[in-house]
């Protein structure tokens, strides 16, 4: 009787895993992130990747798709209902005003990186599991933060060697000029059922804001003749994002205003924005393939409990920005070769080698092995393609008499010193090469 096959076991749908060929972009994204992160005065934050749902109820929005539609959600044993975050920014005011972070000085400059969840149709760039870094700046009012956080956004695609990008910017207003718009919106789609989409049937009766962001194409043709948000807003809102239309005309920083940019997410209040590549569409909605967003979001401190407090800040995707980059065929500098081989030859020469191996870390001198190899020939192939600048060899008599052979990689010449010496004159030759 044949044997039955057992099945290879996937990752879930929509989900993938990163090797060892792929974490070169990771780390340069991570790396390039930090660091103007620390250029620009924010600080790491790191929080739970699942969350009490409520929070992203009250702060995500009830009525948006992430809420309805895409959320991860599990009961607990305790009855409690839980879910797998599907994005940043409520988990980070939820900190600050746990911690107490609002006593600090204000603003609060702070940036995270890490997976978020959401279940949607995979395709290229959308995935259920997925990554972003974002920043968050809390406590400040002033347009130039505003700017500043765009900036920063572009400064990063910059400096990961990515061109040919572009910024779509709007103003969302607030609780005071919103509800004269809303009526405004209301009442051009009201008499146009027939011709929107189901989803915007729908929309149009509990949050006619998401009209402006229908990707239907029967849709579309409507959405280019409803009113403009820039038409209504109050005094304050008009002179904000005048003021932050200034800055960006000051930093020379090309952008499209897009009356119809909305974003899917409750809290956002005047400025929004989005960052995409302007030669490539996103398979869903065939609109240019966004990279990041974000905006400015004053009263989402309150929802969560808080005192109002003014805050703007910014996410993006970075399987998107990753993809990009190989696109663009973006060169990233290897790792740094490990200086010194390790060569070992038998299980007496493996036993110094591991003692030796954790010396020259403790000597801050890069090091490098392949401890399961048998034979010298093929260990200092991998020296050489490594491009290590010199090879330290323990065979069974080094081993014995306490001495190490360091061979030059680059003239192949060798000298036997012995142990005591080796890290010494390491670190002089070294500083040679």
């Amino acid at each position: 009787m044949p044997r039955k096959k057992t099945k290879l076991l996937q990752a879930p749908r929509g989900t993938y895993d990163i090797l060892p060929e792929d974490q070169i972009y990771w780390e340069r994204v991570f790396r390039v992130v930090k660091e103007l992160a620390n250029d620009y005065g924010f600080e790491k934050i790191d929080t739970p990747i699942i969350e009490d749902t409520e929070l992203f109820i009250k702060g995500t929005g009830q009525t948006t798709d992430i809420v309805e539609k895409q959320m991860y959600t599990l009961k607990t044993k305790g009855g409690s209902s839980l879910t797998l975050r599907p994005e940043g920014t409520p988990g980070i005011i939820r900190a600050y005003l746990q911690n107490g972070l609002f006593n600090l000085p204000q603003p609060l400059k702070l940036f995270y990186f890490g997976p978020m969840f959401r279940h949607e149709h995979p395709q290229a760039g959308r995935f259920r599991q997925f990554y972003q870094f974002g920043f968050e700046t809390i406590g400040g009012t002033e347009p130039v933060l505003d700017v500043q956080i765009l900036q920063l956004f572009l400064h990063i695609l910059k400096d990961l060697g990515l061109k040919k990008i572009g910024v779509q910017i709007n103003s969302l207003g607030c609780p005071k000029c919103r509800p004269a718009f809303r009526r405004a919106l209301i009442d051009y789609y009201k008499n146009k059922k027939q011709k929107i989409c189901p989803d915007c049937e729908r929309r149009l009766k509990i949050n006619p804001l998401r009209l402006l962001d229908c990707k239907e194409e029967k849709c579309q043709p409507i959405k280019v003749g409803a009113p403009l948000f820039l038409d209504y807003l109050c005094q304050e809102c008009h002179n904000h994002f005048k003021s932050v239309l200034e800055f960006l005309d000051e930093l020379e920083m090309p952008y499209f205003l897009n009356n119809h940019l909305v974003r899917g997410l409750d809290y956002y209040t005047k400025t929004v924005f989005e960052v995409w590549f302007d030669e490539k569409k996103d398979e869903a909605s065939q609109a240019p393939l966004a990279l990041g967003a974000g905006g400015r979001y004053d009263d989402l401190v309150k929802q969560l409990g808080g005192k109002a407090t003014p805050a703007v800040g910014m996410a993006a995707g970075i399987e998107r920005i990753i993809a990009l980059m190989k696109e663009q065929e973006v060169k990233i500098s290897p790792r740094l070769a490990p200086k010194v081989f390790l060569v070992q030859l038998g299980e007496l020469g493996q036993r110094k080698v591991l003692k030796l191996f954790e010396e020259l870390h403790q000597a801050n001198i890069s090091v490098a092995e392949s401890i399961s190899k048998p034979s010298i020939k093929s260990q200092l192939k991998i020296a050489d393609r490594l491009g290590s600048k010199f090879s330290l060899i323990l065979g069974q008599q080094e081993a014995l008499d306490g001495s190490v052979i360091i061979r030059d990689m680059e003239s192949g010449v060798q000298e036997t010193l012995p142990k005591d010496r080796v890290i010494n004159e390491l670190k002089k030759r070294l500083a040679k090469k």
